[in-house]
């Protein structure tokens, strides 16, 4: 038997699964020429033993493919020498994608990738197969030719959702669908509505009603969803489509069978606050079988809300906590300390809001800021919170009312902000609060 053209090897980690198996949904029902075999590597370990083997059986070319937050970029770096270390040849090159890499390319191939690849990853990773791993001429990628000059060959375009499939029957991998990508609000701290464009793309309900079918067929129960809005499905504005979501959530009761479960509006979704609506609690409650769902509320500060560019004010956070509370739900609440130009009125507001959403039933979702590549936010200073913060925040947490890795997260921030430091942007602008006396 030949050896194939190309192996491709995942760096498979569980944290990112889904961004892989959309690029293997895609994968499957492409026509290629090129010989190719498919391989996960569950640990660095592992990955290095694929790269070896494909190696050693005289693969044409072997592309190990990383998917990676901004976060965990420098401890992915370190890996990434770790299995260089282990196995390495002319003929491996280490491809990295997800919002880290379309956000900070230079920095990603500085750090000892190969290849940046930047924007949507299904039709870049179409044309390497097609290309058995040659970038040449290839959009969507970002690397330094045999000088050192670097070549940034342009965004891929930006198909239809229906165009590729949502997970991979072929290597059976299945993660919650998304059901829309981008986002119109565009928040300043959030990556998504600048990786994907600032406009809704949904998935079509026939398309989503054959996902679940398959599914069911697979012996698959939940279904659940990926979208940064969950009741912004079906809409291209910032006002909900309750008739669309209906037409989403009726079509996969239906599908998933009576022994069955749809999930919408939480994990790994939410709500906007401001689409909170006793017609919508209702529609989830008919359909779905969740009694949790998320709502982003970010801030306390209606000063700080605005400078985020969130739309909405603490009242409507009020209002959608009180609702779901009324209708029978328990509400998660998001919560970012240490926004950019806080100033104490403004965490205290936070903390209060934080105290009064808990008093009503809710449990707080605590986050650090984090000064995220590829946002206007990207160039703020880190996350700071107080120790007297902490402290409080400490206190809702012992009553069981707060929860989260907003502890990690302030590690996470001050690397990614000396990050930012050291790969300077001038003229952007950091569109930041001013900085008052605390």
């Amino acid at each position: 038997m030949a050896a194939p053209d190309l192996v491709l090897v995942l760096r498979y980690r569980k944290a990112v699964t889904y961004g892989f198996h959309v690029l293997l949904g895609a994968l499957e029902e492409h026509e290629t020429t090129t010989r190719y075999e498919v391989r996960f590597g569950e640990t660095p370990e592992a990955t290095a033993a694929h790269v070896r083997e494909a190696v050693d059986g005289g693969a044409g070319r072997v592309l190990v493919l990383w998917s990676f937050y901004s976060p965990d970029a420098e401890a992915l770096s370190q890996e990434l020498a770790q299995i260089r270390a282990l196995a390495d040849a002319p003929n491996v090159t280490h491809l990295a994608g997800g919002v880290h890499a379309t956000a900070e390319p230079v920095q990603t191939l500085d750090a000892g990738w190969d290849l940046a690849a930047v924007g949507e990853g299904e039709t870049t990773l179409l044309r390497l197969v097609d290309a058995a791993g040659d970038p040449t001429g290839i959009p969507g990628l970002a690397y330094r030719d045999a000088a050192g000059v670097l070549v940034r060959t342009g965004r891929p375009e930006r198909r239809p959702l229906d165009e590729f499939r949502g997970f991979s029957l072929r290597w059976d991998r299945f993660n919650a669908l998304e059901i829309t990508r981008g986002c119109v609000f565009s928040c300043r701290f959030c990556q998504t509505p600048f990786m994907f464009s600032a406009r809704f793309r949904h998935r079509s309900v026939s398309n989503v009603r054959w996902h679940v079918d398959a599914m069911r067929r697979r012996g698959l129960r939940d279904v659940r969803f990926i979208t940064p809005t969950a009741l912004s499905y079906g809409s291209q504005d910032d006002e909900p489509n309750l008739d669309a979501v209906e037409e989403l959530l009726a079509s996969c009761r239906e599908g998933i069978g009576p022994d069955g479960r749809v999930f919408f509006g939480s994990f790994p979704s939410e709500i906007r606050p401001e689409h909170i609506s006793r017609p919508a609690l209702r529609l989830i409650k008919r359909y779905c079988a969740n009694n949790n769902i998320i709502v982003g509320a970010q801030s306390g500060s209606d000063r700080v809300l605005e400078a985020a560019k969130r739309g909405h004010g603490v009242e409507e956070v009020k209002r959608a906590v009180r609702l779901g509370v009324e209708e029978g739900f328990r509400i998660n609440v998001d919560m970012i300390f240490g926004m950019p130009g806080e100033n104490q009125a403004d965490v205290d507001a936070s903390l209060g809001l934080a105290r009064e959403l808990a008093d009503l039933g809710a449990r707080i979702h605590a986050h650090t800021f984090m000064p995220l590549p590829g946002t206007p936010w990207r160039d703020a200073p880190p996350g700071d919170v107080a120790p007297e913060t902490i402290s409080e925040v400490d206190r809702l947490s012992q009553r069981g009312a707060l929860y989260g890795h907003w502890q990690r997260q302030r590690d996470h921030a001050a690397r990614l902000a000396a990050a930012a430091e050291a790969y300077p942007r001038p003229g952007r602008s950091r569109t930041i609060l001013p900085v008052t006396d605390r």
